[in-house]
């Protein structure tokens, strides 16, 4: 049996489990939520157990109490086969008056919510999880934290062990926790399934509409070609016609991305709006990623060897890694992440912005004298910007990149860090 690798979310989960009555862990399918959930719960319902799935669903249509008695807290994997289920929950919350009593995990939002009628509030809390970072499948060393560049320290010191041809199988393998100790050549394989398996079936599930595969390999494609960017679904449509030869309206792409939101392999970034000293106008829309790199190279069909050939498409698909890490760590210290872009062209690949106001600007780059210098360049321009009369000032600003073998701060205070030594 394979042994639990501690995961980022397991504070989260603990600390959310104290402070209310039940926690729904919500993320892509295979990326460990009922795992983590089982490491704390002392009672487990599996609603898709093939041997009790039908008795489970019938039990609750009819006393869904009954489903819920167990010792707390009492895990209810995949609980949105049955959406009745919330309100049972809540409803059990309130009556027994006590905190840490359920644990619901989901791969999919209900697709129909007819039969929810309370919205949660008070019982409930979110947990979001994701694929792996590097961190939590052993491939960074963990040296820089986050946590403490927040407190701007005056030195930094980490290494990093990951190599151009190794952040190339990382970024085509992905975080999938159960690929993480398979030989290369398997651990591939699991991420093509993965798409497979979107493109054949759970994308159907998010809304109960059967979709054509094709097509929707199609629109994967495109929104794999465009990672990182900010575009409209008229956009996708008029790229599916010209690098794919067929047509799709812009209506269709927008339910079909609504789909794969719902099932969690789409999660795109919002915009940062910050103060400014002058009046440039911030572009708002938000930014297309996948919650995992291994989803944009499975679209592609692209492998390590093809991101070695194609530098530039590599750059696209790391900095949907880095965006996967920096989502996950942020998690921890109750921050989120955007991104910046205004009118000029000046911008900022993630912004990690905290509750109390703090925030970060990091600059993604693949690596080089020169894209660093770039990146420096780009924060700095946007530090200036940023009316620090109205708002703080930020607490960091780093460069991170994909090939580098140690973290260091520049005389200038920016922090130049390699994703294999990053860490929440």
């Amino acid at each position: 049996m394979k042994s639990y690798r501690p995961r980022v979310a397991d504070k989260i989960l603990l600390r959310k489990l104290e402070g209310k009555g039940a926690v729904l862990i919500e993320g892509p399918k295979w990326c460990g939520k009922t795992t983590t959930a089982e490491q704390v719960a002392a009672s487990v319902l599996y609603m898709d157990d093939p041997q009790s799935k039908e008795q489970n669903l019938t039990m609750a249509d009819l006393n869904p109490k009954r489903l819920l008695s167990g010792e707390a807290p009492r895990l209810i994997d995949e609980w949105q086969l049955a959406p009745k289920l919330w309100d049972a929950v809540r409803f059990e919350v309130d009556h027994r008056g006590e905190l840490g009593q359920f644990i619901l995990t989901g791969s999919a939002v209900p697709a129909d919510t007819k039969e929810i009628t309370h919205s949660g509030t008070g019982r409930f809390t979110w947990l979001t999880m994701r694929p792996m970072s590097l961190f939590e499948s052993g491939d960074s060393t963990g040296d820089v934290s986050i946590r403490e560049l927040f407190a701007s320290p005056d030195s930094i010191d980490g290494a990093s062990r990951v190599d151009m041809d190794r952040l190339a199988f990382l970024i085509c393998r992905g975080g999938w926790p159960q690929s993480v100790d398979m030989r290369e050549e398997i651990a591939l394989d699991q991420a093509a399934d993965y798409f497979d398996a979107v493109v054949h079936s759970d994308v159907n599930r998010a809304d109960g509409v059967n979709k054509n595969p094709e097509r929707v390999k199609r629109l994967m494609r495109s929104i794999a070609r465009n990672q990182g960017q900010q575009i409209g679904n008229a956009v996708i449509a008029a790229d599916i016609e010209s690098n794919d030869g067929s047509s799709i309206d812009a209506e269709t792409v927008a339910s079909y991305i609504s789909a794969l939101k719902k099932i969690f392999v789409v999660e795109d970034m919002p915009a940062w709006n910050p103060n400014l000293r002058s009046k440039t106008a911030i572009r708002s829309s938000d930014t297309r990623y996948y919650v995992d790199p291994s989803i944009a190279a499975s679209a592609l069909g692209a492998g390590p060897n093809d991101l070695i050939s194609d530098l530039n498409s590599m750059g696209f698909l790391f900095e949907t890694l880095c965006v996967r890490d920096l989502r996950v760590f942020a998690d921890a210290l109750g921050g989120e992440v955007y991104h910046y872009r205004d009118k000029s062209g000046l911008e900022c690949d993630a912004v990690i912005h905290l509750r109390n106001g703090s925030y970060g600007l990091v600059e993604i780059k693949l690596g080089g004298d020169k894209l660093i210098a770039d990146g420096v360049e780009s924060l700095k321009t946007l530090a200036g910007k940023l009316d620090t009369d109205k708002m703080k000032a930020p607490s960091f600003l780093m460069v991170l990149v994909g090939v580098g073998d140690y973290a260091y701060r520049r005389p200038d205070g920016v922090y130049v860090v390699p994703i294999g030594c990053l860490r929440d």
